[in-house]
């Protein structure tokens, strides 16, 4: 039977394993929000994914007094980067995109970031841009979307505020009990998100190369293919295989191409 964690050191070692992710920060207020949101609610973990202005005094000084997570707040380039580690990546999104994901409440995600942390693996929560939001190819790289249930008429929730309801969910379910430990299995856990996308390239690759589409759309294959694999949620070891077989196909094309041209 599972069993709890049975002291505070373990509970916060499956915090270090939860991370909050911002995308495209348009204000840097927010990000400071955001950081003040996450401290209150125990945890430390954030990463920025291209913001427009940090470090910024604005993040700061609303940040209030949490100056320490900003001080260790991670600055990527790409979201790619920011996920890199993380097995289990949920979206959160006001509304639904053409990308065709599981649909959770905050709390079932709380739930379930808990669960994955207790498995040892690491967990990413993602928030977009405060006008546009997630796109569609940054919602693809998710496992799972997650809708905080606002009014239809007025969606519009603050980012900062997204990520304090997200925070609390988390805090409620980790004080609760979300966060037992499995008993340990032998399997191998999920890939992470950079091998993940590191696969996805190959796959689009070799498509092109065996010339699969025919004058089908590849970004919608692809967001289909990428939703099969996030479903399927592959280790490392058969990550490996897939890459085996890919490459394989790139040679038989290859060969082929030689021969016709010959």
């Amino acid at each position: 039977m599972p069993e709890r964690p049975d002291s505070m050191s373990d509970l916060e070692t499956l915090r270090a394993r939860l991370r909050f992710v911002l995308v495209r920060t348009s204000h840097p207020g927010n990000i400071g929000g955001a950081a003040r949101a996450i401290r209150t609610m125990g945890f430390t973990r954030l990463h920025l994914v291209d913001p427009a202005r940090f470090p910024d005094p604005e993040a700061y000084a609303l940040a209030a007094s949490a100056d320490a997570v900003l001080d260790q707040a991670v600055v990527s380039p790409q979201l790619t980067d920011a996920l890199t580690g993380s097995q289990l990546v949920l979206g959160l999104s006001a509304r639904r995109r053409d990308v065709h994901l599981p649909e959770l409440t905050p709390e079932q995600a709380a739930t379930k970031a808990w669960q994955a942390a207790a498995a040892g693996q690491e967990v990413s929560l993602i928030f977009g841009n405060e006008r546009t939001g997630l796109e569609n190819d940054e919602l693809a790289r998710c496992h799972a979307m997650v809708m905080i249930p606002s009014v239809e008429d007025y969606s519009s929730l603050n980012l900062a505020q997204a990520v304090q309801v997200m925070a609390y969910e988390l805090r409620k379910a980790g004080l609760a009990e979300a966060p037992a430990v499995p008993t340990p299995t032998d399997e191998e856990p999920p890939a992470d998100a950079a091998l993940m996308e590191r696969f996805y390239q190959h796959l689009a690759q070799t498509l092109d190369d065996i010339e699969f589409h025919k004058g089908r759309a590849p970004e919608t294959i692809m967001l289909r293919l990428r939703r099969l694999f996030q479903r399927a949620r592959p280790d490392a070891r058969e990550l490996r295989i897939l890459h085996g077989v890919l490459a394989d196909a790139q040679r038989m094309a290859q060969l082929a191409g030689k021969a016709g041209n010959a």
